[in-house]
């Protein structure tokens, strides 16, 4: 039997929780990956925007070797600098003041949550709402659950978490109606570009219009940076692209630990005070190892200016499939931002990801018709047209008759 046959049959003692395919990838090396085969992938999904500096990267398992051997765990009951070191970081980067250093994103949205209940109840709102967008994704926790906008991520799990208002993504004046009618609306919670709702990017003037909003209302506007924060839309922080806009509450995860598991919510100092010491915590959350590579990752990407190298392939990989597709008929739109891409076609195409790892290329179908691309932000433009050239002769292969 293949080892990849041999891991398939050993996974029967998981939980049937995800449709994996039939590779078991075990090496990876910069934007590559290998299988127990031997054969080669490019990854043009990086764990589903996780590993934005590759894989393997030498100086992040160097810090982990090395922090591995002098502390893993504290608990936060003691200062952990590491800790400290990475919300400095995290705040400098982003504009806020504070930051909850958490294991994921979806611990980060349940601090979020509970800031905007605690924020209602500041003002003397007893059944506080919150608002959130349709087709938004927010993770897989109960309550991030209920916030999402995605019947079929729900179904089985009733009832859910109560107080969330939905409106239809990128309409300012829907979310500014269902403020200025429901009092009880007391933040807003929203995705700068919608991932799993096939890489919708907010309209222009959106978010700043969320913000004005939020300002005459008493709200907070929460802004969900888990999949596009990190460099991946060619700033540090999706929401940079609107001019003078901050926040008053951010979260973060996936790429800043490049793999480690790590996520973080910011705030503005006035909210971060709404949680107070016993008021929220986590045991794993903040320690030395996670907040190590968080810092090592950060300072590389500094050093290497990985936003901007973002939005150059980016642009780069966005054109090529552009001409590339010129005149397909079932390829309705290609939008994204920096290497955050997304191809909507006219008609499911699930099965796509299947024909492009027979290909040796790693890509991911969200909502069913939109191919999702968030390459490692270290590809060079021989990679992009590799990314471009196999996915644009898929669909040609799919759609042209």
């Amino acid at each position: 039997m293949a080892n990849s046959e041999a891991a398939v049959g050993t996974a029967s003692r998981l939980f049937d929780t995800y449709a994996r395919m039939p590779v078991s990838l075990i090496r990876g090396d910069g934007a590559w990956l290998y299988d127990d085969q031997g054969r080669r992938y490019l990854d043009a999904l990086s764990g589903i925007a996780v590993c934005s500096l590759g894989h393997a990267h030498p100086r992040l398992a160097r810090v982990i070797g090395e922090q591995a051997a002098i502390l893993l765990h504290t608990a936060n009951i003691v200062h952990i600098p590491q800790q400290s070191d990475l919300a400095t970081e995290l705040c400098d980067l982003s504009g806020l003041d504070r930051a909850f250093i958490a294991n994921s994103g979806a611990e980060a949205i349940e601090c979020a949550l509970k800031l905007a209940r605690r924020h209602a109840h500041a003002r003397g709102v007893d059944n506080p709402a919150i608002l959130v967008a349709s087709d938004s994704f927010h993770g897989r926790t109960l309550a991030a659950l209920s916030a999402s906008g995605n019947a079929s991520i729900q179904a089985g799990f009733g009832p859910l978490v109560e107080g969330f208002v939905r409106v239809p993504f990128g309409e300012l004046a829907a979310a500014e109606k269902a403020l200025a009618e429901n009092s009880s609306i007391v933040a807003i919670l929203v995705e700068p570009i919608q991932g799993e709702g096939g890489v919708r990017p907010a309209p222009a003037g959106y978010l700043a219009g969320l913000r004005s909003a939020c300002d005459r209302h008493q709200a907070l506007l929460m802004l969900d940076e888990i999949q596009t924060g990190m460099g991946r839309t060619g700033r540090w922080f999706a929401f940079q692209h609107e001019p003078s806009l901050l926040p008053d509450v951010m979260t973060v995860a996936k790429a800043l630990g490049n793999g480690m598991p790590i996520g973080a919510c910011l705030a503005r100092e006035s909210v971060a005070a709404l949680l107070t010491p016993g008021s929220h915590g986590t045991t794993f959350g903040g320690n030395p190892l996670a907040c190590r590579v968080g810092l090592e990752v950060i300072a590389i990407m500094r050093e290497q200016d990985i936003p901007a190298r973002a939005a150059r392939i980016g642009n780069y990989l966005m054109e090529r499939l552009k001409a590339a597709l010129d005149g397909c008929p079932g390829v309705v739109e290609i939008r994204g931002r920096g290497l955050m891409i997304g191809v909507e076609l006219a008609e499911a195409v699930g099965e796509l990801k299947d024909q492009a790892m027979a290909e040796g290329l790693i890509i991911n179908v969200t909502r069913g018709n939109t191919i999702r691309l968030l390459p490692p932000l270290i590809i060079d433009e021989a990679q992009a047209d590799e990314i471009a050239a196999t996915v644009s002769r898929l669909i040609r292969q799919r759609f042209d008759r």
